[in-house]
């Protein structure tokens, strides 16, 4: 910097330094009003999508950040994409059943080439575009059953969704997975067990899965190295998995980690 400046700003700078505690405090008073908003805000749009009839199939994430995750402090909503990051090797991805695009924008597009996000619905597509756009991200009016996007795929994105197919569609959408992927592709997602009492999670929901194993029947026939997993909160049990010919996330092979086995 030109010594002329450097003695220009010098003054500027020993201003603020002073000011920095009054500047600081009022950052903070705008940022506890503005987050009460949001808060609220996000609390309210929670009541009437679904306090009011009919139930939506997808979720508005943003309420997630925004209001339920400090009111629940249940980590589960930001686990889907960090799980499904894990298996990203930098192509392309196909996320089935995109729902609201968070995880397609926040998880997946910054270290992927491409990804094609589709849903079936309308309307959450237009909340996707909207809300979590991105350079790289294609949203894509698809019923998977019937037309799930062609291509090739290093990472197929099956995240809260499964559940709501039947145990014959879920055979036949695994066989037009298993068409899309690269031969080292992986396939990962989430869903739910059951509940105790036998009721579904949710109306839209098709099957729900006992435990890991009534989940893992549904890979085994389609590929080499399957991990399904669980974590679980109150009321809530999840389940993950990772599937593929080639190595998966903390598996033999996985590039991403050494490990020593006695």
């Amino acid at each position: 910097m030109h010594p002329r400046t450097k003695a220009i700003l010098r003054p500027i700078a020993r201003l603020f330094r002073h000011t920095k505690p009054v500047l600081e405090w009022l950052a903070e008073v705008e940022c506890v009003i503005s987050s009460a908003w949001t808060k609220s805000a996000h609390k309210r749009l929670m009541a009437v999508q679904w306090g009011i009839p009919p139930v939506p199939e997808s979720f508005d994430h943003r309420i997630d950040l925004f209001y339920q995750w400090e009111a629940v402090r249940n980590p589960q909503w930001v686990e889907r994409g960090v799980y499904g990051a894990l298996a990203l090797r930098g192509g392309n991805v196909l996320e089935l059943c995109c729902g609201d695009g968070f995880n397609a924008r926040n998880f997946y597009s910054l270290t992927s080439k491409h990804v094609v996000a589709c849903d079936f619905d309308p309307k959450i597509l237009r909340v996707a575009r909207r809300k979590n756009p991105a350079p790289n991200i294609s949203y894509r009016l698809a019923d998977i059953r019937l037309q799930m996007p062609e291509g090739q795929y290093e990472n197929i994105v099956w995240d809260a969704a499964i559940e709501h197919f039947t145990e014959k569609e879920i055979e036949h959408i695994m066989r037009s997975i298993k068409s899309r992927l690269t031969r080292d592709g992986i396939l990962s997602g989430f869903t739910v067990t059951e509940r105790p009492d036998g009721k579904m999670q949710l109306i839209h929901h098709e099957y729900e899965f006992k435990n890991k194993e009534d989940l893992l029947r549904f890979f085994t026939p389609h590929f080499a190295n399957v991990l399904v997993f669980e974590t679980e909160y109150p009321g809530r049990h999840n389940l993950y998995f990772w599937a593929s010919d080639s190595a998966i996330p903390f598996g033999n092979g996985w590039p991403h980690a050494c490990k020593k086995e006695g």
